[in-house]
């Protein structure tokens, strides 16, 4: 285990004539809280989608836990520690709370479809086991009263806290949450932050895009500031608030966390 848990070197990625990232680099050491922030375009969602497989990267390299993160497919990100939330809520609506939960565990089966067909002893212990551990997952976001809810019943916040449940079934050695604020009232917000502490107290790596800079900088304890799919900043939140780079890409505004263009 190496003390940096993600790096990355020199990653691009086009789509046509237009440059989403442009040699992009990034640094997250084990246990971090990161941040990757930007204005709108700037590539945020790109790199997301290059570092969980949606998108295959034109060039450059990637390593998770100092070995080379091969993955051109979500599973294969999956199988490798990588676990995501989208900005779009993405749940299976029509099952329940637990059922979600329990299909993100099944990322880590070993059971084959021989032995559930016939039900074989070590399928139905494996089965029990991931129950077991969507009803921890289910307490430790606060959920577990609404186990045997429909996901769809379940109030806005309450859904994304949800998501998170079921992308730490995966055991990520990287969780990469995609605009979690986004949406929330102030009282959601300050308990989705305790909850992404407490992620990261379990020793999770957790990456996030948000475009609440309050949040952010309160939060991460480095942050990645990109602008037109370039790295324009780096550092902890003090250095990048203050960094004129950032200020002239928030439009001049002089406060980071007060921007005057679009960082979603």
């Amino acid at each position: 285990m190496t003390e940096l848990v993600l790096t990355a070197s020199g990653v691009a990625k086009s789509f046509g004539g237009i440059q989403a990232l442009q040699d992009v680099s990034i640094a997250i050491r084990r246990g971090d809280i990161y941040g990757l922030i930007g204005p709108n375009g700037a590539g945020k969602t790109t790199f997301f989608n290059v570092l969980t497989g949606l998108y295959s990267r034109d060039s450059g390299s990637i390593e998770l836990n100092g070995a080379p993160l091969q993955a051109q497919t979500p599973d294969a990100a999956l199988v490798a520690g990588v676990a995501r939330t989208f900005q779009n809520i993405r749940l299976f609506a029509n099952l329940s709370v637990l059922e979600n939960v329990m299909i993100g565990r099944h990322a880590r089966t070993r059971a084959g479809v021989f032995a559930a067909i016939l039900r074989l002893p070590s399928q139905r212990r494996e089965e029990a086991a991931i129950e077991a551990r969507a009803r921890e997952l289910l307490a430790f976001v606060g959920l577990a009263h609404r186990a045997n809810d429909v996901a769809r019943s379940l109030p806005y916040g309450e859904q994304r806290r949800l998501e998170i449940a079921r992308a730490l079934a995966t055991d990520p050695q990287l969780l990469a949450l995609d605009e979690p604020a986004a949406g929330m009232n102030a009282s959601e917000t300050r308990d989705l932050a305790q909850l992404i502490r407490a992620i990261r107290a379990q020793g999770i790596t957790v990456l996030l895009i948000e475009h609440d800079m309050k949040f952010v900088m309160s939060l991460c304890d480095r942050i990645l500031v990109l602008d037109y799919g370039r790295r324009i900043s780096e550092g902890t939140p003090a250095e990048v608030r203050k960094d004129p780079a950032v200020i002239d890409a928030y439009l001049g505004t002089g406060q980071a966390d007060e921007p005057g263009r679009a960082a979603a």
